[in-house]
């Protein structure tokens, strides 16, 4: 008989607890990382200084191109007049520049990709610390981030991490 009442009561404590959490709700919130990464000001920011560190050699690579391009229309023109010795010289010369040319292009877009990876990761990581410290604030128990196929707009707080994240950063 005493182990019954033990185990009864073990069952209602149980019971109690379960109620209990039932009737507190859960906190979940909803924040697209992709808009975040579009619309902050530190993304931006990041984005425009990209754009000013590589925009020089993109304009030279540019430039490059478009001279390996004029010299190949103009070989084109002058392929079928010209001796077969200057023909092939010339036609080696438009390939070694082309192969020069793609090499450059490669290691800019290399450039271009891991410096665009540096600076989407501390845009990210300062993401992360904005979201942690709105879920702390307003007690959010998740905090989903472009992992769900839908979201009702009262648990989207994107616009909140934003705005957070458009303040700028005290040291």
């Amino acid at each position: 008989m005493n182990y019954l009442l033990r185990r009864l009561s073990v069952v209602l404590v149980g019971g109690f607890f379960l109620l209990s959490a039932q009737a507190q709700e859960a906190r979940f919130g909803f924040v697209s990382i992709e808009r975040v990464i579009k619309e902050a000001a530190t993304a931006k920011a990041a984005q425009a200084k990209l754009e000013q560190e590589f925009s020089k050699r993109e304009k030279e690579l540019n430039d490059l191109g478009g001279s390996i391009k004029t010299s190949a229309d103009k070989f084109e023109r002058d392929a079928p007049t010209l001796p077969e010795a200057q023909r092939q010289a010339r036609q080696k010369q438009l390939l070694e520049q082309d192969r020069d040319f793609q090499r450059k292009r490669r290691e800019f877009q290399e450039d271009l990709n891991a410096r665009k990876n540096e600076e989407l990761q501390q845009v990210i990581q300062r993401a992360n610390k904005v979201i942690k410290d709105i879920a702390v604030a307003e007690k959010y128990d998740i905090i989903f981030a472009d992992a769900v196929a839908y979201v009702n707009p009262k648990h989207d707080v994107t616009d909140k991490v934003i705005k957070a994240l458009n303040v700028p950063a005290t040291k």
